[in-house]
């Protein structure tokens, strides 16, 4: 367990340091050695398999040719840097609409039709490209140099496609802010507090719906009569493991385990038969995105119903949440006094997202002032700092950045479960056990 230590007001050099990501970046420099989603795989299904994104503080085009393969080159071109996102999508790469430049997947540059007869400038040229996979409706990619780690061992990606469901979400603020409130278990008691307990099938968004194993409590009623949660912070070889416990009278204890998988990503569950993974990802220093893979232990996912939910919530083509900081987010005075904790509706995601814009665009955390339950918060900062120090260094492993064996993480328990006091630890691996039993996928 970790360590709980006095928390200290942090420098603005300290806070510059682990909330920049740009190319020079030293925290940059960590995020690019891991896979980084860039696009959900829907966003190329149209006749013109093509996007300008952004990721990192570099301008990009991903692209899908003929032969499927994905490409994931830098938006300007290396003759004189006109928009390769107006290119044409022929011969095996993306040529430029200015000259005809022909780029493939890799960067290499395959034809120059106005250069003389001859000529070998094209064999001079290798623009930048970067390696694409797609996973389970995501498309990562990796932005780092040398070859890229394999992928970590987790369920959203050894899930079979029909057990999976993939979305994102645009905030406008730092990337940290939406990776902190992922591990901090306290929030929930009061940010996502609801006066009257719904049922699951009436919206999406409210994630406490489920009633807690065998409790007979909806969780909902759990987490505003239990403000006061018990956090134990395990480092694991993958980030760190959150195991909260709350009081249920005389029932036992809640406990809840979620994941930080260093360096942006959380896994936590939904329900005893779903879990969410999801990523926390800078287009630059003031604008994120978060990337969710939904994993079913249970049914089938039903793709179509909880696309077509979200789409009620957000815009297309960015992904924009349609409640937002230009209609207040929502807010409603009378509904904060009688049935929400924030007057901002039954949308857990528009709770954060609030809760993180409002600290601004790079929060200032040299005027923050941590408490008990920021022990998750203190330990990645620390771990973020030990792998910015390690990256600078080149020396020293950093978690989930190994290959082969070094990267066995196997599927990092996320559970909700309900316990005996004097021996609640075995509790959430058992409902695990219990959970992948009755899997047809798991193992």
């Amino acid at each position: 367990m970790v360590e709980r230590k006095r928390l200290k007001m942090m420098s603005a050099e300290r806070n510059e340091l682990i909330t920049r990501t740009g190319p020079e970046s030293a925290a940059g420099a960590v995020l690019r050695r891991y896979w980084q989603p860039v696009a959900l795989t829907e966003e190329l299904e149209s006749e013109r398999p093509l996007r300008a994104v952004r990721l990192l503080g570099e301008d990009l085009v991903l692209y899908r040719d003929e032969d499927g393969r994905h490409g994931l080159l830098g938006r300007h071109c290396s003759h004189r840097g006109a928009d390769l996102a107006y290119g044409r999508l022929e011969d095996g790469g993306l040529r430029c609409a200015f000259h005809g430049w022909l780029f493939d997947a890799a960067g290499t540059c395959l034809e120059q039709p106005a250069e003389p007869e001859g000529s070998t400038l094209c064999d001079r040229i290798r623009h930048k490209a970067y390696p694409c996979v797609e996973k389970n409706g995501v498309i990562f990619a990796f932005l780092g140099a040398g070859d890229p780690p394999p992928f970590a061992g987790l369920d959203c990606f050894s899930a079979p496609d029909a057990y999976t469901f993939a979305f994102k979400g645009l905030v406008d603020c730092n990337w940290l802010q939406l990776l902190e409130v992922g591990i901090d278990p306290a929030h929930a008691s009061f940010l996502h507090r609801f006066e009257e307990d719904e049922e699951a099938e009436k919206g999406y968004g409210l994630q406490f719906r489920d009633d807690v194993a065998d409790s007979g409590l909806e969780m909902t009623r759990v987490m505003r009569q239990s403000c006061r949660p018990e956090i134990h912070v395990d480092e694991t070889d993958y980030g760190l493991r959150l195991i909260t416990l709350r009081d249920l009278d005389d029932r036992g204890l809640h406990v809840r385990v979620t994941n930080l998988l260093f360096p942006n990503a959380i896994a936590i569950p939904m329900s005893d038969e779903m879990t969410i993974t999801q990523w926390h990802v800078p287009l630059d220093d003031m604008t994120s995105y978060w990337y969710a893979i939904f994993t079913s232990f249970g049914d089938r996912v039903d793709k179509r119903r909880m696309r077509e939910q979200r789409l009620e919530l957000y815009e297309l083509p960015d992904y924009r949440p349609r409640v937002n900081r230009s209609n207040n987010y929502g807010y409603d005075p009378v509904e904060q006094a009688t049935s929400t904790f924030t007057g901002m509706g039954y949308d857990i995601n528009v709770h954060d997202q609030w809760a993180c814009e409002s600290m601004g665009a790079i929060q200032d955390r040299t005027q923050e002032n941590l408490g008990a339950t920021d022990v998750a918060i203190a330990a990645y900062r620390r771990m973020l700092r030990e792998a910015i120090d390690a990256a600078r260094k080149g020396s020293g492993a950093l978690p989930m950045a190994g290959t082969g064996d070094d990267l066995a993480v196997v599927n990092p328990v996320t559970i909700d479960a309900v316990a005996p006091r004097d021996h609640w630890e075995g509790s959430w691996e058992a409902r695990d056990r219990a959970r992948r039993d009755r899997c047809v996928w798991a193992s």
